[in-house]
Order: structure tokens, then C-alpha cells, then sequence
């Protein structure tokens, strides 16, 4: 799971970065238990959720025209590329309309969309993705690589693991979409506010990483999607 130190990319051969991997070096054995605990709950959610996620395809090809899952180019462990799997939620062709980051009452959304993102349905397509090795149940979510060129040195860390569907910045910034809604340059106040807030979460999750905490987190994440609020 975790490579050589010799192995990384170059851009993330640097100080900040080693404090991080020490870390998961020492918990090599945890970081195989993730591993072992992603494919097996993957695999079993797939078959329950099967039928349940047949119906939601049928409903976004009644309720717009356009694919059913929506593909895009995202970044993953190491800096690699992968195209993560999401049910469709928005208007096809939407990422060639607007911004890339979504707002609260974006035009965009479709009326079967707005449903599925206000339950995180939208997200269980990442099943597939989760199996493939390419992400997490837990960890960093998975940015475009527009915003990972605006990474600092110390938050390449957090590709030191695969993305996660979800993480303890999920959970603090679940109406994020509504926090971007009020402001005018979205793009601008993601990358010099949300992103680097989202992000202090992120590389303390690293430095508090245990499969415990993991569990911990998917726990939190059915709470705040039911409505809890956490501060």
C-alpha cells in the first residue's frame, strides 16, 4: 500500500511531505487492514445496494437526457489520474457550463440531482472505484488536478493514500455548496479558503490515521447526512 520513500514521485520528496509518511510507515499494518476492510465492505454493499442503484440509473435517464454516471478526471494516491464514477446530478455537458466547484441552487442540477446529493446517493457509483484501488471509503476527497497544482508542499501528504468518498472534511464542510453560494468568486474563495480549511482536516487525519478512526469517520459521515451538525 505504501510505497519506498525512493519510489515517490519527485514533487513529493520533501520535508513536509516525510513527516506524514514516517507516520504511515509505522502503521504499515493498519494500512493493509484499510485495504482488506475496502474490498470486503465494497464488495458486500455492491450486492445489497445492486437494485436500489438500478432504480436510481432508471430515474436520471427519465429525468434528463445524458449519460447515468457522470466521469471525471480526478486525482488520486501518488498523483495518478483516474476517472471517478458518480451518478449523474446535473445537466449533461454541465462542467462545460460553469464552474467547476458546485453551488447551492446551481442551475444545473437536475430534479432527481438535487435528491441524490442531498443523501450523498450521487457518491455510491465510488463502489467501483473503491475496488479498483483508486479510492477509499476514508480519505482525502478526490480534487481536480486544477486544484492540486495549487497544493502546498505539505498538503501533497495527503496523497500519500488513495481519495475517500468521504472524511472528517466532508463532515465539517457538508454545505459547502451553500457556503460558495453567497460568495462571488467561487473559484478564488475555494482555493484560498475552504481548500487549505479542508485540508488542515485532512493532514491531521494522517497523523491520527488508525482503521478505528476510519470506522469513526463513516459512523460521523451517516450522522451528518441524517442532519447532525458537528463543529
Amino acid at each position: 500500500m505504501l510505497r519506498k520513500w525512493e519510489q515517490l514521485p519527485e514533487f513529493m520528496k520533501c520535508e513536509e511531505v516525510k513527516n506524514y509518511y514516517i507516520i504511515l510507515d509505522h502503521r504499515k499494518r493498519s494500512l493493509l487492514l484499510k485495504r482488506a476492510f475496502d474490498i470486503m465492505a465494497a464488495i458486500i454493499l455492491v450486492i445489497l445496494l445492486g437494485i436500489p442503484m438500478l432504480l436510481i440509473a432508471v430515474l436520471i435517464k427519465i429525468d434528463s437526457k445524458g449519460p447515468v454516471f457522470f466521469r471525471q478526471e480526478r486525482v488520486t494516491s501518488y498523483g495518478k489520474t483516474f476517472r471517478i464514477h458518480k451518478f449523474r446530478t446535473m445537466v449533461n455537458n454541465a462542467d462545460q457550463m460553469g464552474l467547476t466547484v458546485t453551488v447551492d441552487g446551481d442551475f444545473r442540477i437536475t430534479k432527481v440531482g438535487e435528491k441524490l446529493r442531498g443523501y450523498r446517493l450521487d457518491e455510491l457509483p465510488q463502489l467501483f472505484d473503491v475496488l479498483s484501488g483508486d479510492m477509499s471509503f476514508v480519505g482525502t476527497r478526490p480534487e481536480t488536478t486544477k486544484y492540486v497544482e495549487k497544493y502546498t508542499k505539505e498538503m501533497y501528504a495527503t496523497l500519500l493514500l488513495p481519495a475517500g468518498i468521504t472524511s472528517e472534511a466532508s463532515i465539517r464542510y457538508k454545505n459547502e455548496a451553500k457556503l460558495l453560494s453567497a460568495v462571488e468568486n467561487v473559484d478564488m474563495v475555494y482555493m484560498t479558503e475552504v481548500m487549505p480549511n479542508k485540508m488542515k482536516y485532512n493532514l491531521m487525519s494522517i497523523q491520527r490515521f488508525s482503521l478505528i478512526s476510519d470506522m469513526a469517520t463513516m459512523m460521523r459521515t451517516i450522522f451528518a447526512v441524517l442532519g447532525k451538525e458537528y463543529e
